[in-house]
């Protein structure tokens, strides 16, 4: 075993003074050693979400981490695991650290004990290993509440925060009281679109533990028939992402932080939904529905309608869209909340941390022009043809 001892970062030992510790893992399989203790720190942790559930990192690791690139810092309170956030080195000529997950989570962060958060989190801080020139930690889709703020917040070094993607949300309540957040008529045709869904006798079933690899295979099935004139994203077609995506959601729906629906009609499997769930909100994930199926009815609303209800029943508060503006999300009217990119960089000199500023600027600012000025472009050479 690799482990670090980073510093005993404490007071001198007194009566009743708490002794606090912090350390550095290296090793391949840090994460699954400390699983136990990862998901029981996670349960104080009152903005943890699914994706920081040891289930989830440990199964990322495996299928997209490679050897000798995992760090991982720990914060102890005698003893006691109070802070922990698992990291990777990648590589280029800027290097650095990153958090784990890539694009295919939707909230990057850490986990601190709430009993303990602000002190937990300046530990954290001195811990990180940041003290190169070159080095730095840029961390992608951070919520604004999460717990890796208040570390960001007791920096000492360089930090820069940029916008990052939309997420929108929806309170957890009953469909009838949702419908009244939009406009009358699209209610209307909603109520319409939901009665025909009752009236078509579709069975959703939900799916325990042990048959959720085969509910997943057919969800990724569906998913690509779905989606086949389309385009579906590169990666959900690899080998690697459906090993990923059984193994984290066996064990999330193991510990209730995960479900699974299926969708039956007519004796033949139609559709199947990934919902996510923790103590703030839910997060409809991942869906595959067979093409026929929208022919006959709403396929937004069906499965919707299902993970509304199964949030509503486990006594979350908010039922999250997660990333991206499609359409069939608009109709809900939800709340929008964009998510940060987080960058630190050491104290003094940080070459690294600014060219990189630098670059996501440069990145920002061309987004900018293809979202504002393009159009306008192209309406505007559309308008000259037709005069």
């Amino acid at each position: 075993m690799s482990t670090e001892a980073v510093a005993a970062t404490g007071l001198p030992a007194q009566t009743g003074t708490p002794r606090w510790t912090s350390e550095l893992r290296r090793e391949d399989d840090a994460l699954e050693t400390l699983a136990e203790e990862w998901d029981d720190l996670a349960g104080r942790c009152r903005t943890a979400t699914f994706f920081q559930a040891a289930a989830w990192q440990c199964s990322w690791w495996r299928q997209y981490g490679r050897p000798g690139e995992l760090l991982v810092v720990l914060v102890r309170q005698d003893g006691r695991l109070v802070g922990a956030g698992a990291f990777r080195r990648r590589g280029g000529p800027l290097g650095g650290l990153t958090g784990l997950g890539d694009g295919l989570i939707d909230f990057t962060d850490i986990l601190l004990d709430d009993a303990c958060a602000d002190r937990a989190a300046a530990a954290f801080a001195e811990a990180l290993p940041l003290t190169r020139p070159w080095h730095s930690l840029e961390l992608r889709e951070v919520h604004p509440e999460a717990a890796v703020q208040r570390v960001f917040e007791q920096w000492r070094g360089s930090r820069r925060r940029f916008a990052d993607s939309l997420c929108q949300y929806l309170p957890a309540v009953p469909m009838d009281q949702l419908l009244k957040r939009v406009p009358g008529k699209t209610a209307q045709r909603t109520r319409v679109k939901l009665r025909k869904i009752a009236e078509a006798g579709v069975e959703v079933r939900p799916t325990p533990p042990e048959d959720v690899p085969d509910a997943l295979d057919a969800l990724l099935r569906l998913h690509f028939l779905q989606w086949q004139q389309r385009g579906v994203t590169p990666e959900h077609r690899t080998e690697r992402f459906a090993r990923h995506l059984t193994e984290s959601t066996t064990g999330l729906v193991a510990t209730g932080r995960a479900a699974v629906h299926q969708y039956w009609l007519d004796d033949e499997l139609v559709a199947v939904n990934l919902l996510l769930l923790c103590p703030s909100f839910g997060g409809l994930y991942l869906y595959g529905a067979h093409p026929r199926l929208r022919e006959r009815l709403d396929i937004a609303g069906l499965l919707f309608g299902a993970a509304l209800e199964e949030t509503v029943g486990a006594g979350v508060p908010v039922l999250s869209l997660l990333r991206g503006q499609e359409p069939y999300k608009q109709r809900w009217r939800p709340d929008q909340l964009a998510n940060q990119r987080l960058l630190f960089g050491p104290r003094g000199p940080a070459p690294a941390a600014a060219v990189r500023a630098g670059s996501v600027r440069a990145r920002q600012a061309v987004v900018r022009v293809l979202t504002t000025r393009l159009p306008r472009l192209k309406e505007a050479l559309v308008a000259r043809r037709r005069s």
